[in-house]
């Protein structure tokens, strides 16, 4: 269901879009003061999701490594942190 806050879209530009959207809405006001905690809640998801992938992005960024003069990747290992 597009609309749940707690499945906000797959990839980080359609989080991003959506979370834009939901400024907007927020921003144009007149809503009725459900309608606009509804939507607060939907954009907070949207925020946390893209926040994650953000950091995932980085995370993969940081582990390229110089070898040999090279920048080669080196497999993402989440328990090694």
């Amino acid at each position: 269901m597009p609309d749940d806050p707690a499945t906000p879209a797959e990839s980080f530009e359609a989080s991003l879009d959506e979370l834009e959207k939901v400024v907007k809405q927020l921003e144009a006001g007149d809503l009725p003061l459900e309608r606009s905690l509804e939507l607060f809640e939907k954009g907070m998801a949207l925020s946390e999701a893209c926040r994650k992938q953000l950091e995932n992005a980085e995370t993969r960024v940081e582990m390229l490594i110089r070898k040999d003069g090279k920048v080669q990747p080196e497999p993402f290992r989440p328990d090694k942190a």
